[in-house]
């Protein structure tokens, strides 16, 4: 993060399209389980407020090669009737016929063949990271019909009772002129600001129940996470731009400490 030496506010203006679209802005969400599951709650409730206030909405497609199992049950958004089928496919249906949205489930890992405005990540591994991260850069340099131009990338990640929350820019975002504030063109992406590759990690496998999938990660976390994250991204559509670019949570010491852009 470069060093403010004006004293202005620092500020990220949110891509035009994001905010005046000519379709519905398209959302990529990876991975459907604790996070994932709680973001696509979100996601839709967003969807159904930026609707409200003449904004053509957002179409999610969400890709998880996962199913529900009994220890989902509780800590992610599932119930015991959906025990057996792919986590995607059951949070998406049950989404399109709360909510009458036409939004669409992959039952198979992301695949970066299919271009979104806007990519959010709910995975439980770096490798899942580094591939979309070498994916979205060789983007940088490539131009797509605005409805799936890459634009942003919100990432989740979190431990036990802990996580972070980071938005970052595909791209570099035109700003316009400004004399009260210090505009940002770039919000370094969670590959760029954390240095992934040097992080050794060790598969946990699934768990066997709801009690041990508490003990690898608090009843709360994941929501909490998703509901921050997401009214980060409420923000840079209901008031196009955002002052922050992440935060970071601690639900044992009970602190958020956002991160400035």
């Amino acid at each position: 993060m470069k060093k403010n030496l004006t004293n202005k506010q620092r500020r990220h203006f949110a891509e035009n399209y994001i905010i005046n679209p000519t379709h519905q802005v398209t959302v990529a969400v990876v991975g459907c389980g604790g996070t994932g599951s709680q973001v696509l709650s979100c996601l839709a409730r967003m969807n159904q407020g930026l609707m409200s206030l003449g904004h053509p909405g957002l179409h999610v497609i969400a890709y998880d090669d996962d199913i529900v199992t009994h220890a989902n049950i509780g800590r992610q958004l599932f119930s015991e009737t959906e025990i057996g089928l792919n986590k995607a496919i059951a949070l998406v249906t049950r989404i399109n016929r709360f909510y009458g949205t036409a939004w669409k489930a992959i039952d198979k890992k992301y695949d970066s063949k299919n271009h979104s405005n806007i990519i959010i990540t709910c995975v439980d591994n770096v490798k899942s990271r580094l591939e979309i991260s070498k994916y979205l850069t060789t983007l940088r340099s490539h131009f797509y019909p605005p409805f799936i131009q890459p634009y942003y990338w919100l990432d989740f990640g979190n431990t036990v009772n802990s996580g972070q929350v980071i938005l970052g820019t595909v791209t570099d975002i035109k700003q316009p002129t400004s004399e009260q504030t210090e505009t940002v063109a770039s919000l370094p992406l969670v590959t760029k600001r954390f240095s992934l590759q040097k992080v050794k990690e060790e598969d946990s496998g699934p768990s066997c129940s709801l009690a041990e999938a508490i003990s690898k990660q608090d009843m709360f976390i994941n929501s909490t996470l998703a509901q921050l994250g997401c009214n980060l991204l409420w923000k840079l559509f209901r008031e196009g731009m955002v002052d922050y670019s992440g935060l970071y949570l601690n639900l044992q010491t009970m602190n958020v400490n956002p991160i400035p852009v």
